[in-house]
């Protein structure tokens, strides 16, 4: 491959990773960055929500020599989210991994949907992501189909693919990588087969087996995943009660027309099932959370790099507080730990918090920035940005100092009018209300009100 098409390979990677698109996520093979992996979130308000879809995307890889080199050409791609190659999630998506669109050659397509090399690799995600639609029938069948398929006359069927994707999605694209990462077994279980054979004891066979089939040699959207997790915990319980009291436990899915043997996607529904699996996947989440601050005590002790860094960090920060007389924050450690701090904030006179005192805790990672912060609210409050659960959504301008996170908490509790976003509205009942019809909107702000008045009591 040449030079100028690696630069540019770079080039994209660098303008997704810095990008505003929330739904997309990209990092690279350290050892050859023409072997791209990305995660692709499932899109609001369709049966795939806040799924986390991964792809990998392979640049130049089996062509000869002689070939043309990106972007003249399509780069591969293969989804990985398929259930071990089990699961076919859409009439585009295989469960071989195989995605079929006009635009990578994969698929016929009208003239003008054919690859140019104006596209690139954001192009790709997004029509990728196209693909997770409230309508998955509307796209078109890949190889093996020769005539479009057509919607269904019985709309009975269409909603069974719905219903068997939004089930699915949870336990697949949700459920299933974050147990991976955290050592969690479905029956809730944690794996120790490292702890055991360092004790001299053997893992059985099927630990064994999960070991070196389950868990991927490194995870690299697993933090993403956690703190996204954390923020749409009440759209899924949300989506999980929703469907259970509309479908009855241990019902088979509905094979779908355009499903194969061996490119199905089978099974059946449990959704009390998959509630205790989320409910736990939160726990654990939490719980590695709050064992950071146990971990920086060891780390403070060891006088690694991260500990007078985050020490400069927190010094700066609050000397620039001081000095620029922002009476709205206060910052400390909590037992001097530099990986716990306690944020409070007090309401910004004539605003919608005015008088309100607002606690927060920042759980900081030994690992950051790799692992981005949690921010928790302590004090309950009605906002749109706050999780039901006291979890705070909020975006800082650059990941890697802990200045622009504390900046971004403000922002995320003042902004006045936000721009309707689904993935970063993560309170469902306060963004119906805020996003609703004028009297809606009175409403969310005198429940605003309540708990800004609580606040100060």
């Amino acid at each position: 491959m040449s030079d100028q098409a690696l630069l540019r390979i770079t080039r994209e990677i660098k303008q997704i990773q810095q990008g505003a698109d929330l739904s997309l996520a990209v990092t690279y093979d350290d050892s050859d960055i023409r072997t791209v992996r990305a995660l692709i979130l499932g899109p609001p308000e369709t049966p795939y929500q806040f799924g986390f879809f991964e792809f990998t995307i392979t640049f130049g890889k089996g062509l000869t020599t002689a070939a043309p080199d990106y972007p003249a050409k399509p780069p591969s791609v293969r989804a990985l989210t398929t259930n071990k190659g089990r699961c076919r999630f859409n009439p585009n998506i295989y469960a071989s991994g195989k995605v079929c669109l006009s635009i990578l050659g994969t698929w016929r397509g009208e003239p003008g949907e054919e690859w140019s090399s104006a596209q690139g690799l954001e192009s790709i995600l997004i029509s990728i992501q196209s693909l997770l639609s409230n309508n998955p029938y509307e796209n078109e069948p890949g190889e093996g189909d020769d005539l479009p398929l057509d919607l269904p006359e019985d709309m009975l069927t269409e909603l069974s693919l719905y219903a068997k994707i939004r089930h699915e999605n949870l336990r697949i694209a949700v459920i299933e990588p974050l147990e991976l990462s955290l050592g969690i077994l479905p029956n809730g279980s944690t794996k120790i087969i490292a702890e055991r054979a360092s004790e001299g004891d053997e893992a059985d066979e099927e630990d064994q087996k999960l070991s070196e089939n389950d868990k991927p040699v490194v995870d690299k959207f697993a933090d993403l995943r956690k703190r996204r997790f954390l923020w749409y915990f009440g759209s899924y319980i949300q989506t999980i009660d929703t469907a259970d009291s509309d479908i009855s436990r241990k019902r088979r899915f509905q094979r779908m027309p355009f499903e194969s043997q061996g490119n199905t996607m089978d099974g059946h529904f449990d959704y009390p099932e998959l509630r205790r699996r989320i409910v736990l996947l939160r726990e654990k989440i939490i719980c590695e959370t709050h064992n950071w601050f146990f971990e920086g005590i060891g780390v403070k002790e060891q006088e690694l790099g991260i500990a007078s860094n985050l020490q400069r960090q927190y010094e700066h920060i609050v000397e620039d507080l001081k000095r620029q007389r922002n009476f709205a924050v206060d910052l400390e450690l909590v037992d001097t730990n530099l990986f716990l701090w306690a944020f409070t904030y007090f309401g910004r006179p004539m605003s919608h918090l005015d008088g309100g005192i607002f606690k927060f805790k920042i759980y900081i990672s030994p690992r950051f920035p790799e692992e981005q912060p949690r921010v928790f609210v302590e004090t309950p409050i009605f906002h749109i940005r706050v999780s039901r659960e006291g979890v705070l959504c909020y975006f800082p301008r650059r990941t890697d100092e802990m200045r622009y996170h504390i900046e971004a908490i403000v922002a995320a509790l003042e902004e006045e009018s936000p721009p309707y976003d689904p993935r970063t509205t993560v309170h469902p009942e306060a963004t119906k209300l805020f996003w609703g019809t004028p009297e809606d909107r009175k409403i969310y702000y005198r429940a605003l009100r309540r708990s800004v008045e609580k606040s100060a009591e």
